[in-house]
């Protein structure tokens, strides 16, 4: 199942905001992101011992790549009852699944021959997650290069920043570098995606 990344960048920054005295709304407005996705960040950096009344300080290096593994380990929720009705009918959905049928006409037919409804969406992760559905490209294999050879460019938004004097909010893009070999990312926050940003 496809997961949306997250940067360093982002935990950092809802972390910093925190420590500096902003409330978790204020933080998700500001940096565009999920409410509950706040609160998680901030359950997982208060059991690895940051607290608020700590200040921005707090925020070493060590701290924040400790709230960093934390949350890669921490484990996704589990499923609710209309994956383990698709769990229950497997062979059934990989046997149609390979004869070609679509993903909506296996769906009726689950609803008609088995009585059981499952949403698309449930169908479609399932399907993705467990049978492979999808994949039908070969992936290519490629050799990573020696260090310091190959780095790779990517763009993207960051968040918004406070609204200024006239009440106007601006969001913020960044350059995104990161080492093929190492997989070291280095994130450099900008207005526009310009030729003289990039050289910055």
């Amino acid at each position: 199942m496809p997961y949306r990344e997250v940067t360093m960048l982002e935990i950092k920054e809802t972390l910093r905001l925190w420590l500096g005295g902003l409330g978790k709304k204020p933080i998700a407005r500001q940096l565009g992101l999920d409410p509950k996705t706040v609160r998680r960040y901030l359950r997982v950096s208060t059991a690895c011992g940051l607290a608020r009344e700590q200040g921005p300080g707090a925020l070493t290096e060590e701290r924040l790549v400790a709230v960093l593994a934390a949350l890669a380990a921490s484990p996704q929720r589990s499923h609710g009852e209309t994956w383990a009705q698709c769990q229950e009918h497997r062979a059934f959905l990989a046997a149609v699944l390979k004869q070609g049928v679509r993903l909506t006409k296996v769906r009726k037919l689950l609803r008609r021959r088995h009585k059981v409804v499952v949403p698309y969406a449930t169908l479609h992760r399932f399907a993705v997650a467990e049978l492979g559905f999808g994949r039908t490209r070969t992936t290519i294999p490629v050799a990573d290069c020696e260090p310091g050879q190959e780095l790779q460019l990517d763009t993207g938004w960051v968040g918004w920043l406070e609204p200024d004097h006239t009440g106007k909010r601006r969001r913020m893009r960044a350059w995104i570098f990161t080492a093929v070999r190492s997989r070291h990312r280095f994130v450099y926050p900008c207005f526009q995606e310009t030729t003289a940003t990039a050289i910055d």
